[in-house]
């Protein structure tokens, strides 16, 4: 039996940083497969499967180097793309408490999260104004808002992506412009796995916070990254300098009881 299906339309071309590895690399994938012209930006080289679609085109490239930035807008002016979507995921992640913390690794995730969101948005934006179409994904993070120990600085660059992109929403909202933050929760991806692998335990640190998660899982970045879809498609055109929570509904409540707890549920 066929199933009821409902279908919104996406950008001509997007282009995605952080593209080789966790969110970016299965929003990437997602996106090819749907017949998107995909741009994808990493300081790492394409893995095998994406570089080998022909829908994708890989820029290696810092994030925060304006050189990269200036080669992107090349192949999208050279490749004729009209209606542009892009989506911020590169990030990085160091673990410790402010004490631990060196100038060395808060320059290294300022530049990447906060300086890398930034220049993708003031150079691809000048394209999308000109079309007067243009749709921005800036993916932050529930720390944004919520702290987690041990990611001060994380935590800190992503509540900066996430007002960044809310004024760029406002900024530019008349001029075709649609921006919006994802801030998604654990996934087992490159970022949540980092953080698993400096525990003491790492099994009991995993157990530990999937029982955290209502559905008792942690995510997988695919299901957040059919979240950065939803945000680039035309079925969000009402949505405007939001932030879309991809969770698995872990800060619907300050705390979800399992029962193993004696508390009654």
């Amino acid at each position: 039996m066929t199933m009821p299906q409902l279908t919104f339309e996406l950008p001509d071309t997007v282009v995605v940083t952080g593209a080789s590895s966790g969110l970016g690399h299965e929003l990437c994938s997602l996106l090819v497969e749907a017949g998107v012209a995909t741009v994808g930006d990493d300081l790492a080289a394409a893995q095998d499967d994406l570089a080998a679609l022909a829908g994708y085109h890989h820029v290696a490239g810092d994030v925060a180097g304006e050189a990269t930035w200036e080669k992107v807008v090349a192949r999208l002016r050279s490749s004729g793309a009209k209606r542009i979507g892009l989506v911020t995921s590169a990030a990085i992640l160091d673990v410790g408490t402010i004490l631990e913390t060196t100038p060395v690794i808060m320059s290294r995730a300022l530049n990447v999260n906060i300086v890398g969101t930034a220049l993708a948005i003031k150079f691809l934006l000048p394209l999308m104004i000109e079309a007067h179409d243009g749709t921005i994904v800036a993916v932050a993070s529930v720390n944004a808002t919520l702290a987690e120990q041990q990611l001060g600085i994380y935590n800190a660059t992503k509540a900066a992506v996430r007002q960044l992109a809310r004024t760029v929403a406002l900024d530019h909202s008349r001029s075709g412009v649609r921006v919006n933050v994802l801030s998604p929760g654990p996934m087992l991806a490159g970022l949540f796995k980092r953080h698993l692998e400096s525990a003491t335990d790492s099994d009991k640190f995993l157990a530990t916070r999937s029982a955290r998660q209502p559905g008792g899982r942690i995510l997988e970045a695919r299901e957040v990254a059919q979240a950065a879809m939803f945000l680039l498609s035309s079925g969000s055109t009402a949505v405007l300098g939001a932030d879309l929570v991809a969770d698995g509904g872990l800060t619907a409540s300050f705390d979800f009881r399992t029962g193993e707890e004696g508390a009654s549920i």
